[in-house]
């Protein structure tokens, strides 16, 4: 094959760094681009924020810059705050813990919820409008957004993030109730390790001997050697024993079945703190039955078991069912499962205007100080410093483009799900990706990015961006029904049954059938777990 020259044509896609860092910033969750900003404002000199504009909106709205005061969540959480067990430092050591467990040991810090900014978790990606040509314009960008009302403002204008920060753990509400008791120092520390050893539910998961086990091991770092064979097998029962006597205090403590180990337990402890009664005695009757018979409340069995008559096992279950069987739910993490919108939607006289939320959108400018400085400079040193200055601009571009895009895509959907702002879910219209991708111009798998995990705010809710997209179910007049809709109304159905005789999925379909919609037994069971409605048998009063 002899060799030789040629010339072809050809065209190939190629991504820039700067449309690879608009694709990154679209993808990165509200959260996550929060802290690339912040990390890129570490590492860029010639990005800052535009703390003077913000300073001067804040003075207009009132907002005073005193020092914020302690919310009421941290001082009850500095005042439950102890110190460290001082069982792991063996019998010897509880002289030496009695400074620690003083006032002073008590009034600690406990940080375990701040406050702040903290956005909800996203996950989408981009593949971008188009480019954005570099503008000499460095100014800040989103400068209409008000400033954030910080922890120290009016109750009024208070965060639902500011409001979750002051939520009192489980662990604090329970070291605070420890505080009253008359304990010796082991004691209070074995105390203080079974209340850390909970879980989120309060639940104690780890068998004690296991956990004294524990407590042995870390005894014996702590001394640098280990106990003789008949020392230590003593001082395990000794802290047993030890635990056995915390665990009583923690499980009479407030709320009912904390500490419990199991579920049958759990119930126990709150049975036992109501009033002495028939229906309490028969519950813990109930309560020693296998637990598969109490979840599909077989009265038939339990009848037999217990050895109590049909209707006092079914006031019984009436009063199971109105226990609590994670007693540390209420104590959860609210700050985790807090949503923060990314797209504000209020009604107008007008109609229903679509804008970004403020608290989300960051206040970003090129340091005109250093930009000046560098302008005339030459060499490889000022050659780097302006790559860096253009990296800045750049970044500023790219987040506009972002929240731009999640703009557009919001105001599309609004547009087609008109129906929805004004009458409620019910009036949900299928909706697909390829309806928005086609009128904004942008592919389908970008809007399906652009839409997961974001979250708009309505009169109705917030909802998460894919909430609004269903697929459509055949009806009798020919027009598509949101399978959105029909997971509303199987929900009002439900909510209106005879609990009594509730309704199964077949009946379901049959209702939705005779309303012209035309829906499968499976695709009604599908659409109530979806909704976690509990079967028929579950919802059947008792």
């Amino acid at each position: 094959m002899k060799p030789g020259l040629s010339l072809r044509h050809s065209q190939q896609l190629s991504l820039t760094p700067q449309l690879q860092q608009s694709i990154r910033l679209l993808q990165l969750s509200t959260l996550e681009m929060a802290q690339e900003v912040e990390q890129m404002l570490d590492d860029n000199p010639f990005l800052e924020l535009d703390a003077e504009a913000e300073q001067a909106e804040g003075e207009a709205h009132g907002l005073g810059q005193a020092d914020a005061p302690v919310s009421l969540g941290d001082q009850v959480s500095e005042a439950a705050e102890l110190p460290p067990s001082p069982l792991a430092q063996g019998p010897g050591a509880a002289a030496e813990s009695e400074a620690a467990t003083g006032p002073a040991a008590e009034s600690g810090s406990d940080s375990g919820n701040e406050s702040g900014d903290e956005m909800v978790a996203l996950d989408a990606g981009w593949e971008g409008d188009g480019l954005v040509e570099t503008s000499p314009d460095d100014g800040e960008w989103g400068g209409e957004a008000p400033a954030r009302q910080g922890p120290g403002g009016d109750e009024e204008g208070a965060s639902a993030i500011d409001l979750a920060s002051e939520w009192v753990t489980l662990q604090s509400h329970l070291h605070q109730q420890s505080l009253s008791l008359r304990l010796n120092d082991e004691e209070r520390a074995a105390l203080y390790f079974l209340i850390e050893s909970l879980d989120e539910n309060g639940y104690l998961a780890d068998p004690l001997p296991e956990l004294a086990e524990a407590l042995l091991l870390q005894e014996e770092m702590a001394r640098g050697q280990a106990w003789p064979e008949p020392l230590r097998f003593e001082r395990q029962e000794a802290l047993l024993q030890l635990l056995h006597t915390a665990l009583h205090w923690l499980q009479h403590m407030e709320p009912a079945g904390v500490g419990a180990r199991d579920l049958a337990e759990c119930l126990k402890l709150q049975i036992l703190e109501l009033r002495n009664s028939p229906a309490a005695r028969a519950a813990l009757a109930i309560c020693e039955q296998p637990l598969e018979l109490l979840a599909k409340r077989d009265v038939k069995r339990l009848v037999v078991q217990c050895g109590l008559d049909d209707l006092l096992v079914r006031e019984a279950l009436a009063l199971i069912t109105r226990l609590e069987p994670k007693p540390g739910r209420r104590f959860a993490d609210l700050q985790r499962n807090i949503v923060v919108p990314d797209v504000l939607v209020s009604a107008t006289e007008q109609g229903f205007q679509v804008r970004l939320n403020p608290e989300v959108m960051p206040r970003l400018r090129v340091q005109e100080v250093y930009a000046s400085a560098l302008r005339g400079h030459k060499g490889e040193a000022a050659q780097g410093m302006q790559q860096r200055l253009q990296e800045a601009r750049w970044f500023i571009k790219n987040i506009q483009q972002r929240f731009d895009t999640i703009l557009r895509v919001a105001t599309a959907i609004v547009e087609r799900q008109r129906r929805f702002f004004q009458q409620g879910e019910l009036a949900m219209r299928p909706l697909v990706l390829r309806e928005i991708a086609d009128e904004l111009g942008l592919h389908e798998s970008t809007i399906s990015r652009v839409t997961s995990a974001k979250y708009m705010a309505t009169p109705f809710g917030t909802y998460e961006l894919k909430y609004f997209f269903g697929s459509g179910l055949g009806t009798e007049t020919g027009v598509n029904a949101s399978s959105t809709a029909v997971r509303a109304l199987i929900k009002q159905l439900v909510a209106a049954e005879d609990p009594k005789k509730p309704l199964s999925d077949s009946q379901i379909a049959e209702l939705l059938k005779a309303q012209g919609i035309e829906c499968a037994r499976r695709t009604v069971a599908k659409y109530r777990e979806a909704l976690r409605i509990a079967p028929t048998h579950l919802r059947k009063a008792l």
